[in-house]
């Protein structure tokens, strides 16, 4: 199998930026050909499409699989294994957001809850301490925020995001507005 230029320079930028994402170069490159194919394929069209070994294939697809981002494809009258993506990039999307909250997120916020049940033991702790009781409000705050986003339609998701800078300049002008109503307040 042979990648144009396009799907090629696509494919393996994609595999450069799964390492910042957290996933090797390799599923990120496999996911990338398996979302750009009209058609399944299986582990020898990827190894060779991708020039990896076999081996690296089948660890990839496992990873991929693992993360429900992949799904197992049946072809009649073949029995090798053939992988489609599974759903659309909203899916992957909200995959890899719940895969990163469990692998990264959830254990954070452990150690802290932990770290925050002990007395502290002298100044520095205790400001130690306020410091983390920042860090776990954070993550819980944008933890609940993008579980409410999962469970909302891609459509509403879409919009919300569109509203995006229009959201911020409403906060303002009602930020201005208590602060002109406090003024007001206090000439009285």
């Amino acid at each position: 199998m042979k990648l144009s230029p396009m799907i090629h320079s696509f494919v393996m930028h994609f595999g450069e930026m799964g390492g910042r994402w957290g996933v090797n170069r390799t599923v990120g490159q496999l996911y990338a050909l398996l979302v750009l194919t009209n058609s399944p394929l299986n582990a020898d069209d990827l190894g060779s499409a991708l020039g990896i070994s076999r081996g690296n294939v089948s660890m990839g697809l496992k990873e991929l699989q693992s993360w429900q981002l992949i799904k197992r494809v049946h072809i009649q009258g073949d029995r090798k294994e053939y992988f489609s993506a599974a759903g659309d990039f909203w899916d992957m999307g909200q995959r890899v957001i719940e895969e990163r909250r469990k692998r990264e997120i959830e254990p954070t916020l452990t150690v802290l809850r932990d770290l925050l049940m002990d007395e502290p033991g002298n100044d520095n702790e205790a400001h130690a301490q306020a410091k983390m009781r920042e860090i776990h409000d954070l993550l819980e705050m944008v933890t609940d925020w993008s579980q409410e986003l999962q469970k909302m339609k891609p459509e509403k998701v879409r919009t919300l995001m569109k509203l995006g800078a229009g959201v911020g300049k409403v906060l303002d002008m009602k930020d201005r507005w208590l602060s002109k109503s406090d003024d007001a307040k206090e000439d009285r």
